[in-house]
């Protein structure tokens, strides 16, 4: 009988019990004790969902209280000297202060930095490496889980992260030198830790090892050999995971690793697995991820079920059948639901009916004929009414798109003749400060957005609200003493969901939770068909709050790359051509903003690097077509409208060309965790724009200091003109609180102004 299991499963519960529960410990609202019942009822859950299904092991390890790569650094006592652990064992707040700055014990201190986890939305928080770093066992958190399981009867597969791409993934501090100088003393702490799993009564353990799908350096690879050698713990099992990418030319050393089994990424590596199986030795395991973790569309089991019987006949019993990677990156179930119309719901399958996806498709290989054949009706007929669907395909959309021209894509006259026409209108002071467009979102601003999609509130005083909020939240900039203003987006539930519901071609869920870093969850839209702008979606808020102000108020938009990105995204067209299709709806909407008198227009590209693909050689596609995009939505407007546009944690070095030659006239960037580290980019290459470096970390909930603040910008004008730099915020403020934001933003100003003062 085939082998199943899951790589991961969500954390956070199916209505983010997660989430919830540890805020409420952040804000000291329920106990540590509570937490940890809180925790261990979401595992026992994920724990009988999994056996429910079929899986022959359930995965243990995947639970973090904020981050799975944290949980790593604190295992293996990567704790920074400034979070001041000195303890046998890494305690709870310490990592929440590692990740967020500030946790109900510990003094406040800056947070470790937080970038994508690989191409996904998913955040991670950066190991921070220092020249001749020791480590040692400091967690028993994966231990502690292991007994849980296997308490409740559950035979555990533990997971770690590979120490290879821990290493990666890492960020050197201090004087540079070769990460890999840290492997010996690393690898011990990896052995110590598979020992106390084989003693555990562990079988299997599953170290993945993502970095495979990169581009690694040659020494890199050879290092990958010699490491899992050193691994070996006899009587344990290791089963080295790679996902997100093939293998490519790293294929024959992962193959040829001293491991008991080897996962592939199907969905996103082509025929790599059947390549693998044909060189994988007896008695290696082959694992094949064929359902995929990063989309929520059903799968073609028929196709797959093509693929398996293929590979089973060269492995036998060798394989075992997967997702394509852990399942964190999909909602929880599709049972909750209930408002979706049949036909879309029907198309659909999210974690728990992935697990039964794997199960159909394990049964079909295992009884075969005329059974598997019964058995994969559903899905064949699924498919087959999402194909003829008369919702999906708009001609008028088509026709639109093949009549783009070359003109539209460029502005009317080149960076330096619109900047002085934008400075002659906008009469700013030297460092302008602005924000990045949010503000906090209330639990009064909630339950207006709740009660009026309930039909409990009507129109005309959800309007009214909302423009009462959007009236304190421009008195309170013009106190702080703001430049250009925002509106606020009390309207908005989220900078993708809020424009996807405006639009045709989308669908929306009600309990869709995904994670995003630590309790910051996200409710992806789901693109089912063509993409069309059927009315304007923020200019009435947009000249409502220019109305209230004669200083220059920002028309706020999410740009199509990131709509793309942080969407589910339909699988039966390239998604280039679904980015084309979002960008002419913006584009109207950007033209619509400028008519109405907005003239600053932010047009959010947070993520623009996250698509970027995994393997150099895929790059320049990919950043042929999103260039493109954001400068068909950009590109419509006159010489005086200045287009902003913002990006979240990114290394730039690799991609700058590309983000110059998006032409916006301002970028703001997330610098604040790397001490400005990321503006060398721009420096390299002389970047010709103006640059807004964020000076303060709004995901801490910690209060900058406005020396701390001058720091940064004045090592900001070392590296860029002062007369090209903005000073603002690293990203939105609607999850901090009003008394942050404001002592926040009093400072910031307080910093541009002594920096004013100096050039006077």
């Amino acid at each position: 009988m085939t082998v199943s299991h899951v790589l991961g499963f969500p954390r956070i519960g199916p209505r983010r019990e997660l989430k919830k529960a540890v805020e409420s410990y952040w804000q000291g609202e329920i106990d540590a004790a509570t937490l940890a019942a809180t925790g261990r009822d979401l595992r026992a859950a994920a724990w009988t969902r999994q056996a429910a299904s079929g899986l022959d092991m359930v995965t243990v390890g995947d639970f973090s209280w904020y981050d799975h790569v944290l949980d790593q650094s604190a295992m293996l006592g990567a704790v920074p000297p400034r979070f001041g652990w000195s303890g046998e064992r890494v305690d709870l707040d310490t990592m929440f202060r590692m990740a967020r700055g500030r946790a109900p014990t510990g003094v406040p201190v800056p947070a470790c930095e937080m970038t994508k986890w690989f191409d996904t939305n998913y955040h991670y928080i950066v190991p921070e490496l220092h020249a001749g770093q020791t480590f040692r066992l400091a967690s028993e958190k994966l231990f502690d889980e292991v007994a849980e399981a296997t308490e409740l009867g559950h035979k555990a597969k533990p997971v770690l992260l590979g120490p290879l791409t821990w290493l990666w993934l890492g960020k050197v501090k201090g004087e540079p030198f070769d990460r890999l100088d840290l492997l010996p003393s690393l690898l011990p702490v990896y052995r110590d830790i598979l020992s106390e799993l084989k003693r555990l009564g562990v079988e299997w353990v599953q170290i993945d090892e993502p970095a495979l799908a990169l581009d690694l350096p040659q020494t890199w690879k050879d290092i990958y050999a010699p490491t899992y050698a050193a691994l070996r713990v006899e009587g344990l099992k290791v089963l080295l995971a790679t996902y997100f990418g093939p293998l490519d030319d790293a294929l024959k050393i992962a193959a040829d690793l001293p491991v008991d089994g080897l996962h592939i990424d199907a969905v996103r590596s082509g025929i790599e697995a059947e390549a693998v199986a044909a060189r994988l030795d007896s008695p290696k395991i082959l694992s094949v991820g064929l359902i995929d973790g990063r989309n929520i569309w059903r799968t073609d089991l028929d196709a797959a079920l093509e693929r398996v019987r293929l590979i089973r006949g060269v492995l036998g019993d060798r394989l075992w059948l997967a997702p394509s990677c852990s399942l964190l990156h999909v909602p929880v179930d599709l049972a909750e639901e209930t408002a979706l119309e049949p036909d879309l719901r029907s198309w659909l399958a999210f974690a728990v009916q992935k697990l039964g996806e794997l199960q159909t498709l394990k049964q079909a290989l295992d009884q075969g004929g005329a059974a598997a054949t019964e058995l994969l009706r559903p899905s064949r007929e699924a498919l087959s009414a999402r194909r003829a669907s008369p919702r999906i395909h708009r001609p008028e959309v088509t026709a639109r798109l093949n009549a783009v021209t070359d003109a539209m894509l460029h502005r009317q006259s080149s960076y330096p003749i619109r900047a002085a026409k934008q400075k002659a209108w906008l009469k700013l002071p030297p460092f302008p400060t602005t924000t990045i467009g949010s503000f906090p979102q209330t639990a009064a601003i909630r339950a207006t957005r709740r009660d009026f999609k309930a039909g409990t509130l009507s129109e005309a005083e959800y309007v009214q609200r909302m423009q009462d909020e959007i009236a304190l939240v421009v008195r309170k900039q013009e106190d702080i003493g703001l430049d250009v203003l925002v509106h606020g987006e009390p309207e908005r539930n989220d900078m993708v969901e809020y424009f996807g519901e405006q639009l045709d071609g989308f669908a929306f869920t009600q309990n869709g939770w995904v994670q995003s870093y630590g309790s910051r969850c996200v409710k992806p839209p789901i693109i089912y068909g063509d993409v069309t702008r059927p009315a304007p979606m923020t200019v009435a808020w947009a000249v409502h709050a220019q109305s209230l102000t004669t200083k220059p108020m920002k028309g706020m938009l999410t740009g199509p790359i990131t709509v793309l990105n942080w969407s589910f995204v339909r699988d039966d067209q390239p998604r280039s051509a679904t980015c084309q299709q979002l960008a002419l709806a913006l584009r109207d909407e950007v033209l619509d903003l400028e008519k109405a008198g907005i003239r600053i227009i932010q047009i959010d590209e947070a993520a623009f690097r996250e698509g970027l693909p995994l393997r150099r050689r895929d790059w320049q596609t990919y950043l042929d077509w999103t260039v493109r995009a954001f400068r068909l939505t950009a590109s419509g407007v006159a010489d005086e409208t200045q287009i902003h546009t913002h990006m979240c944690y990114s290394e730039f070095n690799d991609i700058i060309a590309s983000v110059a030659a998006m032409d916006a006239d301002v970028v703001t960037i997330e610098t604040s965790r790397s001490d400005m580290e990321l503006l060398d980019a721009f420096v390299d290459f002389a970047y010709p724009n103006e640059i807004g470096p964020g000076v303060y970390d709004i995901h801490s909930p910690n209060i900058p200091e406005v020396d701390h603040m001058v720091a940064l910008i004045e090592l900001a004008a070392k590296r860029v003109p002062a007369e090209r730099l903005w000073v603002n915020p690293d990203c939105g403020l609607k999850t901090r609180g009003w008394g942050e934001v404001i002592s926040s933003l009093v400072n910031m100003v307080e910093a541009a102004h002594r920096l004013r003062a100096d050039l006077a």
